[in-house]
């Protein structure tokens, strides 16, 4: 990657073009709000607020730089049109955008894109074209592609009106909570955290950037220390799994950004469920890391009013059940119980007395007989239970225990 020196970071992007961009926004996107969570900040203990980008049209903040970039575009420009490449929200927003403006864009995702991002993008009548196992395979062929059809290449981060587009959320957020100490951002390929803290830094000069990014992808993090980590992997947030970061985003997060956190799988499916259950609101992997992050590293924001943005809100709904289901595991509602007991009649029966009587539930009951090495006369079974929290949990357990039953919880598969 080339370097760029500071001076030439400094001028690519101002607060001046991000409060023009501001301007050229309105009326053609949101402004979400910007929201004190006042149960989330219970759990935390970090005074939280929420900036909602998943309330954008196309559910993220996107919309911004896309916009911007498209409304800056000469007549050849739109007459010819755009290609995009993106793992989907960049892909939604240019599709959207280029549609109302009358501009024919193409749109390049990677094949294993979720589905409900691809179909979205088609629904705004771009050509959507699916090449290439990873994103940057899918960027050459669209760079490609654009130069034989002269298709102007609007780029998903690193350029200089999408980050002064991204940073109107930083405008926002400030003008709205102006008493804000510090603002966390997800970051993939640094186009909404450059923006944002150009914008902040310019309003508030002593308030805190902070980026957050999935562990498996801590691009930017290596790139600021010179350390090499192992990038890649099967990450719930796909929309910040960015090998790469920018030549413009680069330095500019250098300049103004104080430090980026990693945040491990867990923390993004607790901080999903954790949104949906308690705000009501649908946030992606990407989306969720900055509370994600306030989870993980809750001493890290003592004292501070923390602003989060809530990138964007467009998930699979088979993974959002996944999710949800592995969040009620891990907090001992759902469990999966093995019991050794003699094969007798009525043993059944005592054991649903006994979670019953202690309002247990049970979702799923499988009698073992024959592939076990228990004696013949007995045998066991695995239930799935469904209890209120762990405290309740353990009182059963503790009653099934007491009645003379030998009961181990079954964390990951085994044989049977």
């Amino acid at each position: 990657m080339a370097k760029i020196p500071p001076e030439a970071a400094q001028a690519s992007v101002t607060l001046a073009d991000i409060r023009a961009a501001a301007s050229r926004l309105e009326g053609h996107t949101v402004r979400t709000p910007c929201r004190k969570s006042v149960t989330l900040s219970a759990i935390t203990g970090i005074e939280t607020w929420l900036k909602f980008e998943n309330l954008q049209f196309t559910a993220s903040f996107k919309e911004r730089g896309s916009f911007n970039k498209l409304a800056n575009l000469a007549a050849e420009e739109t007459q010819r049109g755009v290609i995009a490449v993106s793992a989907g929200n960049h892909a939604q927003a240019v599709a959207y955008h280029a549609h109302q403006l009358g501009i024919p864009a193409t749109i390049v995702m990677p094949t294993n894109t979720p589905f409900v991002k691809v179909e979205n993008t088609r629904a705004h009548e771009a050509r959507v074209l699916l090449e290439g196992e990873s994103l940057k395979a899918a960027a050459e062929f669209a760079r490609e592609l654009g130069r034989r059809e002269g298709l102007t290449f609007i780029h998903p981060f690193d350029d200089p009106l999408i980050i002064a587009g991204q940073g109107t959320a930083g405008l926002e957020m400030l003008e709205d909570v102006p008493e804000l100490d510090c603002l966390v951002v997800p970051v993939g390929g640094g186009g909404l955290i450059s923006g944002i803290a150009v914008a902040a830094k310019g309003l508030k000069p002593d308030i805190e950037i902070v980026g957050v990014e999935a562990e498996m992808f801590p691009s930017l993090k290596s790139a600021l220390d010179g350390q090499a980590r192992e990038i890649g992997g099967d990450t719930l947030a796909e929309g910040i799994a960015v090998a790469e970061v920018g030549q413009h985003t680069l330095p500019l997060v250098r300049q103004y950004v104080d430090e980026i956190l990693l945040v491990e799988e867990q923390s993004l499916e607790q901080a999903v469920a954790l949104l949906l259950n308690i705000e009501k609101t649908l946030v992606e992997g990407a989306g969720a890391a900055g509370f994600a992050a306030l989870l993980a590293c809750p001493r890290r924001f003592e004292d501070k009013r923390v602003g989060v943005v809530l990138s964007g809100g467009n998930i699979d709904s088979r993974l959002l059940a996944s999710i949800l289901m592995r969040e009620l595991v891990r907090e001992g509602r759902i469990t999966r119980l093995r019991l050794s007991i003699s094969d007798v009649p009525g043993e059944m029966a005592r054991i649903s007395e006994i979670v019953a009587r202690l309002g247990g539930n049970f979702i799923e009951i499988q009698h073992h007989r024959i592939f076990t090495t228990l004696p013949a006369k007995d045998t066991y079974l695995d239930l799935i239970l469904e209890t209120r929290d762990r405290g309740h949990l353990e009182q059963i357990l503790a009653e099934l225990h007491d009645a003379g039953y030998e009961v181990r919880t079954l964390d990951v598969d085994v044989p049977g």
